[in-house]
């Protein structure tokens, strides 16, 4: 007979469960998320499997961990596409349909964006790098001259360019892990995208909504937790997620008055790139108040 499990109530404690087994009972407690780590502001210590900080200021390498390691990195391909794009100097605003080949059959990710929705360049542009809709970036370099094959050539020559030389792109959306490079480079990846003012206001946007065909208004929000936050002044962002990746998050900001750049790839948890750049900006701003004591 297969074990009845019986919920145990009235406990504050972690989750448990109760397997009958027979006249035996063994308690199985289930595993949850880590509790929050208490701040020792003599160690900075990130969850994250591989990460970077980089003080643009002075030029200091605050925190390192596995940079060189090569791995996929999600929708954070999506600054490399809009980097292409913009490059290319190509009309924002000409309008762009979404066609059954911005359909995503790598993952059978969805989207609220319907095959048939016309939107402009610019807007397309701005889904991409706020909500990091996959039609979208997909539609981008689909409309790119010379088409998608065309479109990856220059992803690949850009990182080329930019010295990303652990980097390798084959789609504008991220969706397949052969989507990869490093910390290191992407880092160099955050410093060149934050050139582009067009970048740096849709990557950072809250919110942006969309007329679609039928005159309805659709909301997209931005997929960075950390953007609304008045603790942050967050003056780039991307996220990425797929399964091979892990949760990836990158960005420019500013810390105590100096510009870095933060780097986090395949963090644990849903939550835990946020947890891993509230402990680094915690860290930061702990030293430079003590430096500026005295």
């Amino acid at each position: 007979m297969a074990p009845k499990l019986v919920a145990v109530k009235g406990s504050k404690a972690a989750p448990r469960a109760v397997v009958r087994q027979g006249k035996g009972v063994r308690v199985v407690r289930r595993a949850g998320p880590p509790p929050p780590e208490p701040f020792n502001p003599n160690v900075l210590d990130v969850q994250s499997t591989a990460a970077l900080v980089v003080n643009l200021q002075s030029g200091d390498v605050v925190y390192n961990k596995n940079i060189t390691a090569v791995s996929p990195i999600a929708s954070i391909t999506k600054l490399m596409t809009a980097m292409v794009v913009l490059d290319a100097k190509l009309p924002l605003d000409e309008p762009i349909s979404l066609t059954e080949d911005d359909l995503d059959h790598l993952k059978n990710t969805g989207s609220r964006l319907q095959i048939g929705t016309v939107l402009t360049r610019d807007e397309m542009l701005r889904l991409a790098l706020m909500s990091s809709e996959n039609r979208a970036a997909s539609a981008l370099a689909r409309a790119y001259p010379g088409g998608v094959t065309a479109f990856v050539r220059e992803m690949n020559l850009k990182a080329m360019a930019l010295d990303m030389m652990q980097s390798a792109f084959v789609d504008s959306t991220g969706l397949s892990s052969s989507n990869v490079s490093t910390a290191q480079d992407l880092a160099k990846m955050v410093t060149a995208a934050y050139q582009y003012p067009l970048i740096r206001q849709y990557s950072t946007g809250n919110g942006y909504a969309v007329q679609t065909a039928s005159g309805r208004m659709l909301e997209f929000r931005n997929t960075n937790a950390l953007i609304p936050s008045p603790e942050w002044h967050i003056e780039l962002s991307k996220t990425g997620y797929i399964r091979e990746a892990g949760r990836c998050l990158v960005m420019q900001t500013v810390i105590a008055g100096s510009p870095v750049v933060i780097v986090l790839l395949d963090s644990w948890g849903r939550l835990s790139r946020a947890g891993d750049a509230n402990k680094i900006k915690k860290w930061i701003e702990y030293h430079a108040g003590r430096m500026h004591v005295g």
